[in-house]
């Protein structure tokens, strides 16, 4: 423990205070490309994952179900509680507290679904939440996200797939990593489409935002950041893009922590 002006700090709160501007090394991030590979039941593939990055003790987690819009929260907390259950652990959705920022403060897991990020944003906005989340997770609270709860681990939702289908009252998002991440990334257009590839958006991007880089993530891929450690885990590569340098393709062998530098 800390003595400083009077007041005892943990050693989390002491680090987090001489390191504002940093990544905490507490953080412990679970970010996937997606929820669902075809042909198999709802967040199947990342299950095993998902056990081992929560452990083996029985958790009750904060669901965050903002990006649904054509279901309900309720549809989409039963669907996300049917695996959770399955791997031993519970779930609640943040809809049924009357107090948001202090079902974040008092939670044991944060959870961020996917769907429509600019919807996401605009709530967790709203809601005051995207610096109370922020600040959870950096005192160590394990996060996990898929597609656009993966998005807004990112500096903004600038890479996101989805339609502005809502005005999100900013694009600035948690932070949590210094990176973007473009989910769901693909390498080429479906056969007949004649627009831009996902990579020319992404070299687009680079284009306003030179300073950055995006990591083009894969279905059935997630990055991981334990122990101070970023690493990919999946059966596909990354596509790793910085303005000034060729795309590279990056593997679960290969050193993702440079990522992690401001």
């Amino acid at each position: 423990m800390f003595l400083i002006v009077g007041h005892i700090f943990s050693v989390r709160k002491f680090f987090l205070l001489i390191c504002n501007d940093k990544y905490s090394i507490f953080m412990k991030l679970l970010l996937l490309s997606n929820s669902t590979n075809p042909s198999e039941p709802y967040l199947d593939y990342p299950k095993k994952e998902i056990q081992r990055f929560v452990g083996d003790k029985k958790v009750h987690a904060l669901f965050i179900p903002y990006a649904a819009i054509t279901f309900s929260f309720d549809e989409y907390e039963l669907k996300v509680q049917e695996r959770f259950t399955e791997i031993g652990h519970y779930i609640t959705s943040i809809h049924h507290f009357p107090d948001p920022v202090k079902a974040v403060q008092e939670a044991e897991v944060l959870i961020v679904g996917g769907g429509n990020t600019w919807q996401l944003v605009r709530m967790l906005h709203d809601n005051q939440l995207m610096e109370a989340i922020r600040l959870k997770v950096l005192e160590g609270t394990p996060y996990i996200g898929w597609s656009a709860g993966s998005n807004v681990a990112c500096p903004t939702l600038r890479t996101t797939n989805d339609m502005p289908i809502v005005d999100p009252n900013g694009f600035e998002c948690m932070n949590l990593v210094p990176f973007q991440i473009n989910p769901h990334y693909l390498d080429v257009n479906p056969a007949g489409h004649g627009g831009e590839t996902r990579e020319q958006r992404i070299l687009e991007f680079l284009e306003i935002n030179p300073d950055i880089f995006v990591v083009g993530l894969r279905e059935g891929t997630m990055l991981k950041y334990e122990d101070d450690q970023l690493h990919l885990i999946g059966t596909k590569s990354a596509r790793i893009f910085r303005k000034g340098m060729a795309p590279v393709e990056l593997y679960t062998m290969d050193d993702f922590n440079f990522l992690m530098q401001k």
